[in-house]
């Protein structure tokens, strides 16, 4: 059975009222996530957690920059747009957010993937801006290296919301030392909060760490939530009898949205494992059946299927 660490309600219970106070919940919120992501025995599938998120960023993401998207606009521009053909600036949203995700913080050329992510307008001024943002960390707090990131890119280019925030993800990661970026700060902030932030108008740092916080929480549920609903899928699978289960099980384990017809069949996707197209409709209904899966969409046709809720 999994022991989910949980967070206390003086964490979570409401708003912080000082600079001080989120930096201590904060601390609180990030040891249980560090907990979560660090320990295989808590059980949460990573990849599935960073791909939802990523999702959860996009959607945020396109707010911030006047769009609006709802998110199932936004998976489905994604998921469902024929290989080769233009998934238009919802789908490519995406695309930028799943990449963020796939970053490995280890080695030498993790730059180079983020260069290729931030482009050349600021590849002059990214390596500056995640050392200072690193510097604010140590001195005070992963929320507020955070901040200090996001205020300098948008100083920069005041349109650069993506970019904001994910020098701003990368800056918590790196602060906590985790190998990999998750998608994190764009999931609450507000167009409006990113003006005040450059304008440095009052109280707005506090708005703007509590909102991460926040976000942090709401993440930290959803990993819980990921490892539960993986969990059933694992005990599940024995009774799963179609040829390639445990590598189609392997793939719902990994990706937050599985389109039958183009993940599953003719082959398994990152497997050379074959599968008809009708054993893969018949594979998604039948966890559906089993009540770890469920169909995304509501659709009878272009379906998507996921463990997540």
């Amino acid at each position: 059975m999994i022991n989910l660490p949980k967070l206390p309600a003086w964490v979570t219970s409401g708003r912080a009222e000082t600079l001080e106070t989120v930096a201590f919940r904060s601390g609180a919120a990030l040891l249980a996530f560090d907990q979560l992501l660090t320990s295989p025995a808590q059980g949460v599938p990573l990849k599935l957690l960073a791909n939802r998120l990523a999702l959860i960023a996009a959607t945020g993401t396109s707010k911030l920059e006047g769009r609006l998207a709802r998110e199932v606009d936004i998976r489905d521009a994604h998921h469902l747009t024929p290989h080769g053909e233009a998934r238009g600036p919802d789908g490519d949203l995406l695309a930028f957010w799943r990449d963020v995700a796939r970053l490995r913080l280890t080695g030498r050329d993790w730059h180079d993937g983020l260069q290729d992510l931030v482009g050349p307008a600021f590849a002059d001024e990214v390596v500056g801006w995640i050392d200072a943002g690193a510097a604010h960390t140590k001195s005070h707090g992963p929320l507020a290296g955070c901040v200090s990131v996001l205020r300098a890119v948008l100083e920069a280019d005041d349109r650069a919301e993506r970019i904001a925030c994910l020098l701003s993800d990368l800056v918590l990661a790196r602060g906590l030392s985790w190998t990999m970026v998750l998608p994190i700060s764009a999931q609450g902030l507000s167009k409006a909060m990113l003006r005040d932030l450059v304008a440095e108008g009052q109280g707005v740092e506090l708005a703007v760490q509590q909102r991460i916080l926040e976000s942090l929480e709401g993440t930290i549920r959803l990993a819980c939530d990921l490892a539960s609903r993986a969990a059933a899928l694992r005990a599940a699978a024995p009774k799963l009898r179609a040829k390639g289960s445990k590598a189609a099980v392997d793939l719902f384990l990994s990706e937050d949205a599985i389109g039958p017809s183009t993940m599953l069949s003719p082959m398994i996707q990152g497997t050379t494992i074959p599968m008809t197209d009708r054993a893969a409709r018949r594979f998604c209904d039948r966890l559906v059946e089993l009540g770890v899966a469920r169909e995304l969409t509501g659709r009878s046709t272009f379906r998507l299927y996921g463990i997540g809720s």
